[in-house]
């Protein structure tokens, strides 16, 4: 059994409380980032450009077994950090747990008081595309 996405929002607020200052939870994001998979090539298209990142941001959805998949990439390291936090939590549910998640681990871990507003308002678009793919496959699949 998977972990729900509360589970693991609480998980990832737990990794970043390891780290005392914004400096060691940057380096953290990047860290995320380089380890991200990149995303295959094919999928690198314009239907998949994030529209209201500062940065390429590619995002690929399907479904596998009544479960949302996301892969995503970005040009940006930092980004690509972003980005896997929220494949993490959101990847692998229904659409329905999807669409109606309430995302608070950004929040918590502060993220919103220390990126840059074009970065926080990119976060913001991200989001907002995996939460409509979830209402798409939502309104498909009934």
């Amino acid at each position: 059994m998977s972990n729900t996405i509360n589970e693991i929002q609480d998980e990832l607020i737990e990794d970043f409380e390891l780290f005392d200052d914004w400096e060691s939870k940057y380096e953290y994001i990047i860290d995320l980032g380089k380890q991200f998979p990149p995303l295959e090539e094919q999928y690198k298209t314009e239907e998949n450009i994030i529209k209201g990142c500062q940065s390429k941001v590619w995002l690929h959805a399907f479904m596998d077994d009544n479960k949302l998949l996301f892969e995503a990439d970005s040009d940006a390291i930092i980004v690509r950090g972003l980005v896997s936090m929220l494949v993490k939590v959101l990847s692998g549910h229904t659409p329905e747990e999807i669409a109606k998640s309430d995302l608070y681990f950004m929040e918590r871990i502060g993220l919103h008081q220390h990126l840059a507003q074009t970065r926080s308002n990119g976060l913001a678009s991200m989001l907002k595309q995996m939460k409509a793919y979830a209402i798409a496959y939502q309104a498909v699949n009934n």
